[in-house]
């Protein structure tokens, strides 16, 4: 028996509209077709769940709709640390969001990489988005010593051989050539550590500033350098749908206003 404390269960089409699902009425359509399952259960009109202590899902991917889960996206600047605590005395990247309740870094960027990363307290999500079995790409825009010909190119493209094994084919361009550098786009889906700089270090172009543009569905080129932002429902739910996806399938785009190979 729920104690008095609990929270009653709610009709599942609110809880489902309160996660971005839409109106009331398209909600219970969507429990009408029955895509939606609670506990494994399939939903039928009239179901009440509580999100907090029941598995809600719609066509097998979470619904996300507890009121103590936060997301955040974070527009990283350089010379801060991605973890939570810094022997060093470094500023760190949750003293950049809201300290209550606790979050953590989804990945990791370099300290001198700056751009966007997610911080969040929800593990399930945390650990669907840096396990490489799901392969969720990120875009990083490169700046490089020299320009990097075709062969370069196609070497980044099809893997690069490193210390630690041959990388998985990349998506790569040179959007600009600046004197005698460039700055080039690349787009991976691996999380090895410093990986993008290792890769361009291999065929002779180092990198000296590296910026992540790109997590998954996820951009936001108004969000400044230091600021943060929470996500909106239909982008968690685009990051859910992002680890459902192939290894190197590129996610469609979620735009906002506007762990990581750095």
């Amino acid at each position: 028996m729920a104690s008095a404390d609990a929270p009653e269960p709610e009709r599942l089409q609110k809880v489902l509209a309160r996660a971005g699902f839409g109106s009331r009425r398209a909600c219970e359509e969507l429990i009408s077709a029955g895509r939606v399952t609670v506990d494994g259960e399939v939903a039928r009109l009239g179901t009440r769940a509580d999100p907090h202590t029941q598995r809600i899902e719609l066509d097998g991917l979470p619904v996300v709709a507890r009121d103590d889960f936060v997301y955040y996206l974070l527009n990283k600047p350089t010379g801060v640390v991605t973890t939570a605590d810094d022997p060093q005395g470094r500023r760190t990247v949750v003293e950049l969001v809201p300290r209550d309740p606790r979050v953590f870094p989804v990945g990791r960027l370099d300290v001198d990489t700056s751009g966007l990363l997610v911080l969040t307290n929800d593990g399930e999500l945390a650990q669907l988005l840096t396990h490489p079995r799901h392969g969720v790409q990120k875009s990083y825009l490169a700046e490089v010593d020299g320009v990097p010909g075709a062969s370069a190119i196609k070497t980044l493209r099809r893997g690069v051989q490193l210390d630690d094994g041959l990388t998985a084919p990349a998506t790569v361009r040179v959007v600009q050539r600046r004197g005698s550098r460039a700055a080039v786009e690349i787009a991976v889906h691996e999380g090895r550590t410093r990986q993008v700089r290792r890769m361009f270090d291999a065929v002779g172009h180092p990198v000296r500033q590296l910026v992540r543009t790109r997590i998954g569905p996820l951009r936001d080129q108004k969000l400044p350098p230091g600021e943060w932002r929470a996500l909106r429902p239909r982008e968690v739910r685009a990051l859910y749908e992002a680890t459902a996806t192939r290894p190197g399938r590129a996610a469609g785009s979620a735009e906002g206003r506007g762990g990581g190979p750095d």
